[in-house]
């Protein structure tokens, strides 16, 4: 059961099918496949690649007068319980909580259920007895949680969760898409001339240009360092409400650097991030879970550059082996760490290279899917189902 078709999610399910899973998705929402306002974008989005096929899914009605995951009453789906025990699973993969329809389902079913989440206790505080009450009790609820690295899984054991129920399904993207060809390789070259950036090291940023992923701060971090000019620029990918401040910013220093390019749908992303020597995701947060550009970065052999709030950092950058690390709470923390990172890339860029791709070798569909047959297996094994 998923909220809506998400990009990294639709090509696992085609690949599980197609390797003898016999699934199918409850979509409660048609984000994605139909053309609508994304919030935090601030413009209308429906991706550009195929989100449906392959793989035995339905769309549920959703009921909501204000449909979206912005809010708990967004995703109200009154046929969603009839609709799966009609297709009677042996297990029920749930994706999140925090909406109507996740709810009623999780307090209802006595199908076994299996969780998926991302989130992480790195820029939240503790959480107050109350939550952890009722979260303990929710997960409860659950035969299974799958956990998508180390910042989650600890995560789950504050609320409970025991070691038993945990299951390790690392967040993926689709590998065969974020590809070094040819023609990926000749459009990042076209696209860095047009930029005239030719011969520079390119510190990229690629995403919703919102504060809690402090695309101002790397502006202000990039535009204070001591990085030859001329040698070195950042490039903005996206949009967002910071992108006015941005370019006014970027506009008191002509002697730097620094170039704008519009949203990039999934299929010119390959070619940005083959623009980059450098991926950077600084994100403070509340809620940046685990940062999935990274993934797509380090599949294009990028190292990156991510502070310690990042979900994703201690299970794929490792400072000075896969990337660099800064802490948010360190003042010149994210300067200090593009200083290094540039310096260390003139140095080592193939070692970086290597380091990369050999970390992010294990962050495969193949993987991920191998962890929740095990989830599977432990769900369905009290009412001796067999999988």
């Amino acid at each position: 059961m998923v909220s809506h078709p998400i990009q990294y999610y639709s090509p696992w399910f085609r690949w599980m099918s197609a390797h003898g899973w016999t699934l199918r998705v409850f979509f409660l929402w048609d984000f994605g496949v139909v053309k609508k306002t994304d919030r935090e974008f601030g413009r209308e989005l429906a991706w550009d690649v195929d989100l449906l096929s392959g793989y035995e899914h339905e769309f549920v009605p959703n009921a909501a007068r204000d449909p979206g995951t912005h809010h708990l009453r967004g995703l109200n789906n009154p046929s969603l319980n009839h609709r799966i025990q009609q297709w009677k699973p042996d297990a029920i993969l749930v994706f999140g909580y925090k909406y109507v329809s996740h709810l009623k389902l999780i307090l209802s079913t006595d199908t076994p259920l299996i969780f998926r989440g991302d989130s992480h206790l790195l820029d939240v505080p503790a959480p107050r007895p109350l939550k952890r009450g009722l979260l303990r009790c929710l997960y409860a609820r659950f035969s299974a949680i799958t956990y998508v690295g180390l910042a989650n899984r600890d995560y789950f054991r504050t609320f409970g969760v025991p070691e038993k129920k945990l299951f390790h399904v690392p967040h993926c993207v689709n590998a065969e898409h974020f590809v070094a060809s040819e023609s990926n390789r000749a459009q990042a070259v076209a696209l860095k001339e047009s930029l005239g950036l030719s011969g520079c090291k390119i510190l990229l940023f690629a995403g919703k240009l919102i504060p809690k992923k402090q695309p101002r701060e790397l502006l202000a971090a990039f535009l204070s360092t001591d990085v030859t000019t001329g040698d070195a620029a950042l490039v903005f990918v996206g949009e967002g409400e910071e992108l006015a401040a941005l370019r006014q910013l970027a506009a008191t220093r002509t002697d730097k650097l620094v170039r704008f390019l519009p949203f990039a749908n999934q299929s010119e992303m390959p070619s940005r991030y083959l623009l980059a020597n450098i991926f950077a995701l600084p994100s403070r947060g509340p809620e940046e879970t685990w940062g999935l550009a990274v993934n797509e970065a380090m599949h294009l052999g990028v190292p990156c550059l991510v502070s310690d709030r990042v979900g994703c950092q201690r299970d794929l950058v490792t400072d000075k082996e896969t990337g660099w690390v800064f802490s948010v709470d360190t003042p010149d923390g994210l300067r200090d760490a593009l200083h290094r990172a540039f310096a260390d890339i003139d140095r080592d860029a193939e070692g970086f290279r290597q380091r990369v791709a050999a970390r992010i070798a294990g962050y495969t569909y193949a993987t991920a899917t191998k962890g929740l047959a095990l989830a599977v297996q432990h769900a369905v094994a009290p009412s001796g189902r067999v999988v």
